[in-house]
């Protein structure tokens, strides 16, 4: 057997020496995939581009080799010489580790006078005062909440309906003033209400402590008040005329609204859309039903196959993209928290696509009755008797047992999607998250089964459809409009 060496024009031929960098790749339709590297960047590349590279295949003096270096997809070096650039960008994009815990959710009530067949939690009637949260428990709630390292936080009143209990929003907004001074912290106060209750008098005390108001709205009076019944009239009614006195007390950017994914409203994408816009808002959240709690106790009404509903929004999508063609700005929440992951070297504050997952490490729940959750939907897991992600009790339990305990630990190996089956290989890992408290509600198991799971089924689908939409010029402008924010016409 000979073991002669190749002659020298053999090693010059092409360049078959350089190194991979860590990136994974996405089939995005039948001619095009996707490069993504460790820090999010990409690359639209022909099919079958990933496995030249593996076989390096790529040709020096090709602007793809160009383009690969200057990306961080492939080095000439084992460690490249700009690794530092590398190294701060995903600093950059894991900082809201830093933060720890921004969003602390306050259930200041179970009360309600609603009965949403997709409520997510138990809710009681108006009169029974026994399960609003006590002033105590709010006091401790606040004083965890001035621990985190965050220089900003987020103090969110959630139900129930919160104002049914508006003294204990009062006193809570008060007493976190009160204690902040002696962190000074900014704080930011959220209410989460169906408006059905707000007066004049607790909007001009919004006003006063530069309170924000989140609302849900449904869309038109046919899908809304169908899913959310209220016995003493239209639901539908109440909240118009609630956006519309709230927004002439505290400013038309001050008021949002939340819809939410009923099989009745899979069938109206537009018309929602068209709805929305209509009474003035200019963004939309198209949200899925999450599988939580009670809403599962309707699956006629509630439970839908995923394929539905990315039919559902895809059409949605499209509708919002040819509005803003006509010149209309008009934005939809998921697609915007997916492009900013894309298209900016920033984290985002979204809990459901972060990884570490944001449970905890972005948000907690302090519920009614003291009991300390790791995010909303443990919260509504707990309702159905399931406390798996119960973190302790505000009065029985410290505030490192509650963050830094023997509770939270147990799941915290399922935080990062970097590191789980199914996730750590897929070409789309650095735009998702892990989400651990929804697989152990759809599976029963924290980690999952990825092929099955409708967390990736739904992400996978829509963030490959998203970026089939940026490799297409056309829609850059607008996607880049809804990212920073600013107002997009095919006419400017």
């Amino acid at each position: 057997m000979s073991r002669k060496f190749k002659e020298s024009s053999y090693y010059q031929k092409g360049n078959t020496n350089y190194y991979l960098l860590p990136f994974k790749f996405h089939k995005i339709n039948d001619l095009t995939e996707v490069l993504v590297n460790e820090v999010g960047e990409y690359l639209f590349v022909d099919n079958g581009t990933a496995n030249r590279i593996i076989n390096r295949e790529i040709e020096f003096e090709s602007n793809l080799y160009k383009d690969l270096i200057s990306n961080f997809f492939i080095s000439e070096k084992p460690i490249p010489d700009l690794i530092d650039i590398i190294s701060n960008k995903y600093r950059s994009k894991k900082s809201f580790i830093n933060e720890f815990t921004s969003l602390h959710i306050f259930v200041v009530s179970l009360r309600c006078d609603h009965t949403c067949h997709y409520c997510q939690v138990s809710r009681v009637s108006e009169d029974q005062n026994k399960y609003d949260m006590s002033k105590s428990d709010i006091d401790i709630a606040i004083s965890h909440m001035l621990r985190s390292k965050s220089d900003h936080v987020t103090m969110e009143f959630q139900g129930g309906e919160p104002l049914l209990a508006f003294d204990k929003i009062k006193y809570g907004v008060d007493k976190a003033k009160e204690l902040n001074k002696k962190y000074n912290k900014e704080i930011t106060f959220v209410i989460c209400t169906n408006l059905v209750s707000v007066t004049k008098e607790i909007l001009n005390f919004c006003k006063e402590h530069n309170i924000l108001i989140s609302t849900s709205y449904d869309g038109p009076q046919y899908i809304h008040d169908k899913n959310r019944l209220y016995t003493k009239g239209s639901s539908h009614k109440k909240v118009l005329k609630g956006i519309d006195l709230s927004r002439k007390i505290l400013g038309h950017d001050r008021v949002s609204a939340l819809m939410t994914t009923t099989n009745l409203t899979l069938d109206y994408p537009l018309e929602i859309i068209d709805d929305y816009y209509k009474n003035g808002f200019r963004n939309i959240f198209l949200r899925p039903i999450s599988p939580y709690g009670f809403a599962l106790k309707s699956p006629k009404k509630n439970k839908y196959v995923t394929e539905k509903f990315l039919e559902f929004y895809k059409k949605g999508l499209m509708h919002i993209i040819d509005m803003n063609k006509k010149g209309i700005y008009f934005s939809e929440d998921y697609a915007t928290i997916i492009l900013k992951k894309i298209l900016t070297p920033f984290p985002v504050g979204y809990v459901d696509l972060q990884s570490p997952a944001g449970a905890i490490n972005s948000v907690i729940v302090y519920n009614y009755d003291g009991y300390v959750y790791a995010t909303d939907e443990s919260r509504m897991l707990a309702e159905t008797g399931d406390y798996s992600f119960r973190l302790g009790h505000l009065k029985k339990n410290s505030y490192d047992e509650i963050f830094f305990g023997k509770n939270a630990s147990k799941f915290a190996y399922s935080f990062a999607n970097e590191s789980l089956p199914g996730c750590s290989e897929c070409g789309l890992q650095a735009y998702c998250g892990a989400d651990p408290v929804f697989h152990h509600a759809s599976q029963g198991d924290v980690i999952g089964h990825r092929p099955s799971s409708g967390y990736c089924q739904k992400n996978m689908e829509i963030i490959r459809f998203i970026l089939e939409l940026i490799s297409k010029e056309e829609y850059d402008t607008i996607f880049r409009s809804w990212v920073y924010k600013t107002s997009f016409s095919e006419k400017n």
